[in-house]
């Protein structure tokens, strides 16, 4: 039987894809008492990164929000398997950091960023509400458009 979160979820039309293996010399997550830190992810979709490019440069604002949902879904996905696939266990989104490669005159970094804010609490209601920052960058591995971090509290 599927918890409140993987049906909700389902709700949502969202399946979780396989947690991604590290691409470099860092794990996906740490666990420290409470906490559940996940590395930042990228929108990667079937192995593929699904949005690259810079806002302002050709990616537009639906695309830019729609690469930090997917984000937030990878994001999940590490979270999950942190967590025996027990999505239940989160308590509270604690912050969300987002990385928004565009071009220096670009300001609306936060617009982007609000896919994956928005996610977060149509998934887990008032425990998705978080503090969060949002950095625009000049490139992001494999010009992904978008990376989204996340620290959870678990229980």
């Amino acid at each position: 039987m599927p918890g409140r979160i993987d049906a909700r979820l389902q709700e949502l039309g969202l399946t979780l894809p396989v947690a991604a293996k590290p691409i470099a010399n860092y794990v996906p997550t740490v666990r420290t008492g409470n906490l559940l830190v996940v590395s930042g992810q990228v929108p990667m979709r079937d192995g593929v990164i699904a949005y690259t490019g810079k806002l302002g440069a050709g990616v537009g604002m639906d695309d830019a929000q729609a690469a930090a949902q997917l984000c937030l879904v990878n994001v999940l996905a590490q979270a999950k398997a942190a967590l025996d696939g027990d999505l239940d266990r989160v308590v509270r989104v604690v912050r969300l950091g987002g990385f928004i490669a565009c071009l220096p005159e670009f300001t609306a970094m936060a617009m982007a960023m609000n896919g994956a804010s928005d996610l977060a609490v149509a998934v887990f209601g008032e425990a998705g509400r978080h503090a969060r920052s949002t950095i625009g960058v000049p490139a992001l591995p494999g010009d992904a458009a978008v990376e989204v971090e996340a620290i959870f509290e678990v229980a």
